[in-house]
């Protein structure tokens, strides 16, 4: 658990330091350059995520509740939006209007679906923990960067391209799962 903990910490700091200390991340920037800066944040990024999945692998199993077979349906509904919502901000579609930042809130709704079917101590740190750290990014986004620009544009072709992608990713995804043992479906 150990592991899992610090991969969060690590997460959180990597992808916090933008938003809560800009001058901070301003003075790193001048000393060492964009790309060793950048470099530096994917390194440690990915170290995070090596953790993390490390770390939640190896946790002892501790049952906190028997989640019921119903929300297994609930998180697949909720996971096809977040994939769709994550993605939206690479396309001409409507939902970039609609959300100000896609990819946190996709990452909110993705932590809560698998905290939905996933009872065990170590998933509800890892993903209570994403689900808070997300939180966190859109209040300091907002603070950060003030009221809303200009909307980006929106294309019903745009739509279209989103919604191809976004099944196209889901279905990746729960392959991804399968492959890796984790059902996706109850069975």
């Amino acid at each position: 658990m150990i592991l899992l903990i610090l991969g969060l910490a690590l997460w959180w700091g990597s992808h916090l330091v933008k938003i809560m200390a800009p001058e901070r991340r301003g003075n790193a920037v001048a000393r060492m350059g964009e790309g060793p800066w950048k470099g530096l944040v994917t390194l440690v990024t990915g170290i995070a995520i090596a953790f993390m999945v490390i770390g939640y692998r190896q946790a002892e199993i501790v049952v906190l509740w028997y989640p019921p077979v119903f929300l297994w349906h609930i998180n697949n509904l909720l996971m096809a939006i977040a994939v769709f919502i994550f993605i939206a901000g690479s396309f001409k579609s409507p939902v970039r209007r609609a959300i100000r930042n896609p990819q946190l809130t996709g990452v909110k709704l993705w932590a809560v679906a698998h905290l939905l079917v996933n009872g065990d101590l170590a998933s509800v740190v890892l993903f209570g923990g994403i689900l808070a750290w997300a939180v966190v990014a859109v209040i300091g986004t907002k603070r950060r960067d003030g009221p809303r620009g200009e909307l980006p544009e929106s294309t019903a072709a745009g739509l279209v391209m989103h919604l191809i992608m976004a099944g196209l990713l889901f279905v990746v995804i729960a392959g991804i799962h399968l492959w890796l043992g984790v059902p996706t479906f109850p069975g």
